[in-house]
């Protein structure tokens, strides 16, 4: 299907011709005639089939035909709330509306964690068309009341799927009970999968929504070749420097399913020549973003990331997907590899399967339907490692120790905020992180005297069948 069928507004047709599309995918192709016409879209399909694409065109021309309401006073009010899981996701839809919207006049703003809570705190207070963000961030600034939710004409919800497996699914529903009923606004759902927990919501939150479904006759991209190598533990880096030299590539994305054991990659593949950097949960907002742009724009050839980087993140031309690990979850199998042969391109999907993680191979190949084609290292594909000397080893254990300690110091409050880092919802700024509570009373002193015995008596001969007689000698 070509755009121009879809009598869409010029300047929404200016963003998708500088965007580069030609042609809708499948999942544009069922959705936009649907949104639209006005209709509620629930929709799945696999990862990197234009999915953002679909909503983002559709919410812009429904803007563009229909006036704007008057805002209340005193607060943004976004026309159009899109919730995301995960930071990455939320700065990637930013960037795609900024895109296809460039030629229309609405304000995007994106709020998430990890960057200056009072400067984003004013833009929004400024006011935006367009809002996205994750479900703790916009918790926190709605109760704070620097937003309102009450001017929201569209709601999307992407990676439906993923917002129960992080735990946001309370976080959420605290948010769309406060947006106008489903009859009164336009609402998208974007989902991998439309399983009963995610139609559950379709059906309190959306208005008689279309359900659309996508399958590809395969769940991995068509065009992924992919191969794993059964090698023990010990093997696997010598192994993984052979393949790097092997294969070339400069865009390779390597998972891995820890922080520790991406950052041990990170130093190790440093050391032995390769320009790498680890992308992880608890690494600083503005560092992420500085590292996925280097790696986008093919500055940084080689980034190690858990599985953070693994859904909604579109970069073109990653040549090789490496899974050091093997994921505990199928799924995410299908995810990881499906950052590479994006956009009708190629690309590798590698796998490394060690005795910690073969027992996860068939549930992998059962989800995916086929079998992984495997591949025999001869003894040349091992390379020497450099090994760390004494200093450097270290050095890297007090980075480490640093890093829990760091951890352990941030971690519950990481954890209230769940969506967006900082503070726990509707904390105010000035409080600190474990505000000091008042010293719990002290508990009555223990009763004595004969009335205290009595009673001690009285609860022994309930537990043994009877007062002891006087002057009897006490048990044994």
């Amino acid at each position: 299907m070509d755009f121009l069928s879809l009598d869409l507004p010029e300047p929404v047709l200016q963003g998708i011709r500088e965007a580069g599309f030609v042609t809708a995918t499948p999942i544009q192709e069922a959705a936009l005639p649907l949104a639209l016409r006005g209709k509620d879209v629930a929709g799945q399909s696999q990862t990197g089939t234009g999915k953002t694409a679909a909503f983002l065109i559709a919410a812009f021309t429904k803007m563009l035909r229909t006036p704007a309401p008057s805002a209340p006073p005193g607060a943004g009010a976004p026309r159009m709330l899109v919730i995301a899981p995960t930071r990455e996701l939320v700065v990637q839809i930013e960037s795609d509306a900024r895109q296809l919207g460039r030629f229309t006049p609405f304000r995007t703003l994106a709020v998430y964690g990890g960057i200056d809570y009072n400067k984003q705190r004013e833009t929004l207070a400024a006011g935006c068309d367009l809002l996205v963000g994750t479900p703790g961030r916009l918790i926190d600034y709605l109760k704070q009341h620097v937003w309102t939710p009450r001017r929201v004409e569209i709601l999307v919800i992407d990676e439906a799927d993923r917002m129960f497996d992080m735990g946001f699914i309370a976080d959420l529903r605290f948010i769309l009970r406060r947006l106008p009923p489903p009859e009164r606004r336009q609402s998208y759902l974007f989902s991998a999968t439309l399983s009963f927990r995610v139609l559950e919501l379709t059906w309190e939150f959306m208005n008689n929504p279309s359900q659309i479904t996508i399958m590809p006759q395969q769940k991995t991209a068509e065009r992924v070749e992919q191969s794993l190598f059964h090698v023990g533990r010990e093997e696997k880096f010598p192994l993984l420097l052979g393949l790097l030299r092997r294969e070339g590539g400069d865009r390779i994305l390597i998972f891995s399913n820890t922080r520790e054991e991406a950052r041990r990659l990170e130093d190790r593949l440093t050391r032995n020549a390769w320009e790498t950097r680890a992308l992880t949960g608890d690494v600083d907002q503005k560092r992420r973003l500085k590292i996925l742009n280097d790696f986008k724009e093919g500055r940084l050839p080689i980034l190690v990331a858990t599985d953070v980087a693994s859904r909604g993140l579109h970069i073109e031309a990653v040549s090789h997907v490496v899974n050091w690990d093997l994921p505990q979850d199928a799924e995410d199998y299908v995810h990881r590899i499906g950052r590479t042969a994006r956009a009708g391109a190629g690309g590798k999907a590698i796998s490394l399967v060690d005795e910690s993680s073969a027992l996860a191979l068939e549930a992998i190949e059962k989800f995916i339907g086929q079998k992984i084609a495997v591949e025999w290292a001869d003894d040349d594909l091992f390379l020497q490692e450099i090994k760390p000397t004494a200093d450097e080893r270290r050095r890297y254990a007090e980075e480490r120790r640093a890093r829990l300690a760091a951890r352990d110091r941030f971690g519950d409050r990481d954890r209230g905020r769940r969506g967006g880092g900082g503070r726990p919802h509707g904390r105010p700024q000035s409080e600190p992180p474990h505000a000091a509570r008042p010293p719990a009373p002290s508990p009555p002193p223990p009763p004595s005297g004969d009335g205290a015995g009595q009673r001690r008596r009285h609860r022994r001969g309930r537990r043994g069948g009877g007062p002891r007689p006087e002057g009897s000698p006490p048990p044994a």
